[in-house]
């Protein structure tokens, strides 16, 4: 796998519900703009998406794929991975949620991602940087009510 980026940004919100809204997953239509379609192919014991196929459209870059999700018991992180893909051969992401006060978390996002065709290494970290950048915002914009 190759290298991973890390990217972190202050909410204000409890961790509580900033989960709930990564959590709702076919919700991210209406608030990731590159996400176009979400459909849940399974869930965990606990009713939450397991395994989610993605329709991503963000000009250039659009692609199917499919990830496999893995949400921690005490409710501050989530990790996936890619199970299957058109123009990725890997993917690997997490969210990690850290209390700072009783109405404010820092959200750390990572992500590697492994496309099919060659990126240089730079442009492959860019490319990330640009995604986590872009999904971090719109989650504070989402979780705190500024749509």
């Amino acid at each position: 796998m190759a290298e991973q980026s890390t990217q972190s940004i202050e909410i204000e919100s409890a961790p509580d519900d900033i989960m709930a809204v990564i959590a709702d997953l076919p919700a991210y239509p209406e608030w990731a703009k590159a996400v176009r379609q979400t459909e849940i192919l399974a869930t965990d014991d606990a009713g939450r998406p397991a395994e989610v196929r993605f329709t991503l459209d963000s000009g250039p870059v659009k692609d199917v794929y499919t990830l496999a999700y893995d949400w921690a018991y005490n409710g501050l992180s989530v990790s996936w991975h890619l199970v299957k893909g058109q123009m990725q051969k890997a993917q690997q992401g997490r969210y990690l949620l850290e209390p700072l006060g009783p109405n404010r978390t820092k959200v750390t996002y990572t992500l590697s991602v492994e496309l099919a065709l060659p990126m240089i290494g730079l442009l492959r970290r860019k490319a990330e940087k640009m995604i986590m950048d872009t999904a971090l915002r719109e989650l504070k914009r989402r979780v705190e009510g500024r749509d």
